[in-house]
């Protein structure tokens, strides 16, 4: 259903059972999944790909230009996957040339305020909470959750499965299964009681942290730690991920703390 009141464009592309409340609007160039509701006072613009069974809040901006001196208007999109809420006001930049799209993953919830900048790559499951704001390029693995109020440095990137106290500053990489808190924000422990609840084996949860002492508590530089992680821990899923996240990082990663 679309109210008379909305203001959607004829070359929009409207899924089956989507409903469009008042004072609405859908740019051209977008397309908005089946069953999907956008909210009064929201806005999808140009270059939005919207998954099925999206809700979009009143005051959301989705795909809006990015604010980035340095775009000059290329075409680019926001793809939003299938079972996204994103809460009130909302706003969600669309790419730049640097990566052409941001992406939001399959049922990710984005509570009121977050601010999701250009070329961000959000996973699936994922929850952040009010008022945190991304800088562009972050990226995000699948189930994290980042608390309330926090702030992301360009380029940074936050680990699978990892949570984030509210209010904290993040500069650096956040690596996967961990708890990350206090000023500098700092290695906590693992994210035990998350990984209990997506049903990691008891096995799973101490290879981690057995991983973790390595890298956290065994006194080794990171080279040391994870050539031991690699001769001594038995092959995974979560070791390899550890691995390649600690590798490829380019901005450091969060430290104990002092």
């Amino acid at each position: 259903m679309i109210h008379k009141l909305a203001v959607v464009h004829p070359d929009a592309q409207i899924g089956k059972n989507v409903t469009i409340e008042p004072f609405s609007m859908v740019d051209k160039n977008t397309i908005i999944g089946d069953g999907s509701w956008i909210g009064p006072n929201a806005s999808v613009m140009s270059g939005a790909r919207m998954g099925k069974n999206c809700k979009i809040f009143p005051g959301a901006v989705v795909s809006a230009i990015p604010q980035d001196l340095k775009f000059a208007g290329e075409d680019s999109t926001t793809e939003i996957g299938d079972n996204v809420t994103i809460r009130e006001c909302v706003t969600i930049n669309r790419g730049t040339k640097a990566k052409n799209k941001t992406i939001i993953g399959n049922n990710t919830l984005l509570m009121a305020y977050v601010h999701i900048a250009h070329d961000c790559i959000v996973g699936n499951n994922c929850v952040i909470v009010n008022y945190t704001g991304f800088a562009g390029e972050v990226e995000v693995g699948d189930f994290a959750i980042v608390s309330g109020a926090t702030v992301v440095h360009q380029f940074v990137r936050i680990g699978m499965h990892c949570i984030i106290g509210g209010g904290s500053k993040v500069r650096v990489d956040v690596p996967p299964f961990v708890k990350a808190d206090r000023e500098p924000l700092s290695y906590v422990g693992i994210n035990s009681v998350g990984l209990r609840r997506r049903q990691f084996s008891p096995e799973s949860i101490s290879s981690i942290q057995e991983m973790y002492r390595f890298i956290y508590q065994h006194n080794l530089n990171i080279s040391q730690a994870l050539d031991k992680i690699e001769n001594e821990i038995p092959q995974s899923g979560e070791r390899d991920e550890i691995l390649r996240f600690f590798r490829s990082s380019s901005r450091g990663f969060i430290k104990r703390p002092s």
